[in-house]
């Protein structure tokens, strides 16, 4: 497969018709196929979402724009979109700031429009403003350009600019997923290597189904480099795939059977297990010489190693106390410890992006959670539990985690839980998956998110 790069132009809208134009590289989307979004669960009647009026843009593509916007917004828990059919005002325009009054009535706590013009050229000028309708004053403004085929990438870029000018986190909607997609029987199953937006929409297949795929993960340094397990009928392999060229590369043969290979966050290593001999240890390998150093050694098992966002620790299970708990070493092997304290066996370690924390699955008491820890192993807490799941992955924004969920008789899907543990969604991606990982943001967010943006804007 192959991705091509396209230039998406931004401006900060300061007045309606003064613009501060700036550009950002973005990678390009992947063609069109079905989805299915998922409602959130929202538990325990805690969390208390946004009103937010996603008014519908007008323009080409502008209602499916504010459509995916909405669900995205949705299904992060931090907001409740309005139902369209409760609004009283009608028409607004990027020229024009709303009669607050009559969105302050409706409950909305914040109200989003936007328009869409068509270049000449065929490309497309997406504008928005978002209000405080209680304080009357402008939040953000933004546009964005890109290709008619870009609509849906815009409408993440816009719902990350929204959630971070609300939260003050860093949005996670303009990011991909990768995992192994399943069909077919048990008897006689194929799983491919999958991307798709991180909403499960635009779905592109990399492998054909003659190989068993394990482990996808990508590099954070370089988002379009992914590794990922290969096993044959008569090999294992790591590869190393390029999405913007479609280039697969081997990283060797290796004496014995690979497993969960990993980047450091720098793209610099990998990190990785090999069984060998009836013993499983964890290695690490430099991308630029190819030299492979061997950092546990002992009779139990050791696997599923997982960088520090530094580089300088490395976490990972091990059998070697008689379960499965989660350790901690060096980079470099050294200072091996424990830090998994409760009953249960620990399994796949996930390294925040923010380093704070680790998130694992933990088997016990019949069933399956996912869960996460300060990186010393202390204040554990559980986030999700049920028949079957696994194999935790961090959002780019450290606030959400992504895993493969299976009801007991049913097929495996993936699903998302917040750090709270009360915002449970199924990821969009309709069918079946495991082993997912989360690309960073294709993009950087944006540096102005609407302070100063002319005498309306909202004091910080």
């Amino acid at each position: 497969m192959r991705l091509n790069l396209l230039m998406a132009s931004a401006a900060v809208i300061v007045t309606a018709g003064a613009l501060v134009q700036s550009s950002v590289q973005a990678q390009a989307a992947m063609p069109a196929a079905s989805g299915q979004t998922q409602d959130v669960v929202v538990d325990q009647g805690v969390l208390r979402p946004l009103q937010i009026a996603v008014v519908p843009f007008a323009g080409t593509h502008g209602s499916d724009i504010s459509s995916v916007v909405s669900s995205n917004l949705k299904r992060s828990g931090f907001f409740e979109p309005l139902n369209p059919s409760s609004f009283i005002e009608t028409g607004l325009t990027l020229a024009n700031a709303p009669n607050f009054p009559q969105w302050t009535q409706i409950g909305a706590q914040a109200v989003l429009y936007g328009g869409v013009t068509t270049r000449g050229d065929g490309r497309l000028d997406v504008g928005f403003r978002l209000y405080d309708p209680y304080r009357q004053c402008q939040l953000v403004s933004y546009q964005f350009t890109a290709t008619q085929e870009q609509w849906r990438r815009i409408a993440h870029k816009i719902s990350d600019v929204i959630y971070q000018r609300m939260t003050g986190e860093s949005g996670f909607f303009d990011s991909r997923v990768i995992f192994v997609s399943e069909e077919g029987t048990q008897l006689n199953r194929i799983n491919r290597l999958t991307i798709a937006d991180q909403d499960g929409f635009n779905p592109t297949y990399l492998t054909q189904g003659d190989e068993v795929i394990m482990s996808p993960r990508f590099s954070l340094s370089q988002p379009d480099e992914i590794t990922y397990v290969a096993l044959g009928k008569d090999y294992s392999r790591i590869y190393l795939y390029n999405l913007t060229t479609g280039r697969r590369e081997s990283l060797g043969e290796f004496d014995g059977q690979v497993l969960a290979p990993r980047f450091s966050n720098d793209g610099n290593k990998i990190a990785f297990s090999i069984i060998r001999g009836g013993n499983t240890d964890v290695y690490v390998m430099d991308l630029r010489s190819r030299q492979i150093t061997r950092l546990t050694n002992d009779p139990g098992i050791d696997t599923s190693p997982s960088f520090s966002p530094d580089g300088s620790q490395i976490v990972f299970t091990s059998d070697r106390s008689g379960s499965a708990r989660l350790y901690v070493m060096r980079a470099d092997g050294s200072g091996q410890r424990p830090i998994s304290r409760g009953g249960g066996l620990y399994t796949a370690p996930s390294w925040s992006p923010t380093g704070n924390l680790i998130a694992f699955t933990k088997q016990g008491g019949g069933q399956f959670s996912t869960g996460v820890m300060n990186a010393d192993g202390s204040g554990e807490r559980i986030l999700s539990s049920s028949y079957f799941e696994e194999g935790p992955n961090w959002a780019p924004n450290g606030r959400y985690v992504m895993f493969a969920r299976q009801t007991r008789g049913g097929d495996t899907r993936l699903w998302t839980v917040d750090l709270s543990g009360r915002v449970v969604s199924q990821a969009g991606y309709n069918g079946r998956g495991t082993d997912p990982a989360w690309s960073p943001l294709l993009d950087r967010p944006p540096t102005n998110l609407g302070f100063g943006q002319g005498a309306e804007s909202c004091p910080a």
